[in-house]
């Protein structure tokens, strides 16, 4: 079992309890109560509404530099405050697909900010990001993003997730799923 690979299970069951479910493009994900992030894999005959998989990967597109300021400031996961969670299923077209890798850099950075936009929000809002397209083309998204923060801190993650939204690096999505979480037992 690789310790890199995470599935997302949308069901009944989970320490995260999901607060709402929103398609900002393309088709939604079946409506579901709670979220199980499993470590690994779970059969596809799990009871799960939803199975999003994505593994952690290299970084592809910062620079040196901004990976440093990165793990400086980049707090854990699982920090006691953060009760609130954010998973962020992005799926980008052909277009940025068919760019070669200096060309979405460019976008993705000097164009759109990502990096330098990310960091004005840390150490409040923790991240961690999956490669579904290290699995298989055949994945619904390309990325899932993972988001905790605490409740003082969802004003901050609005604002993030708005500004890069309306970067030009979101010109190239065609399909995004906004799944807000609040961790609480079963």
């Amino acid at each position: 079992m690789s310790s890199r690979l995470f599935t997302f299970a949308g069901g009944e069951s989970g320490v995260w309890r999901i607060a709402r479910t929103e398609a900002i493009v393309g088709k939604p994900i079946p409506q579901a109560a709670r979220l199980d992030i499993v470590p690994g894999p779970v059969p596809r005959s799990h009871k799960a509404k939803w199975l999003l998989r994505g593994i952690t990967s290299n970084e592809r597109y910062v620079v040196r530099s901004e990976s440093e300021q990165l793990l400086a400031k980049q707090p854990s996961l699982g920090r006691p405050e953060a009760t609130c969670a954010a998973l962020i299923p992005v799926r980008k077209n052909s277009s940025w697909w068919n760019l070669p890798q200096d060309e979405r850099r460019q976008i993705f950075e000097e164009q759109s900010k990502h990096v330098h936009l990310g960091l004005q929000y840390l150490p409040a809002i923790a991240r961690r990001l999956h490669h579904c397209r290290d699995l298989s083309e055949n994945e619904p998204f390309d990325f899932l993003t993972w988001f905790e923060y605490a409740p003082s801190n969802e004003t901050a993650f609005n604002e993030l997730v708005a500004e890069l939204r309306a970067s030009p690096e979101w010109k190239y999505v065609d399909r995004e799923v906004d799944i807000r979480l609040i961790r609480e037992p079963a």
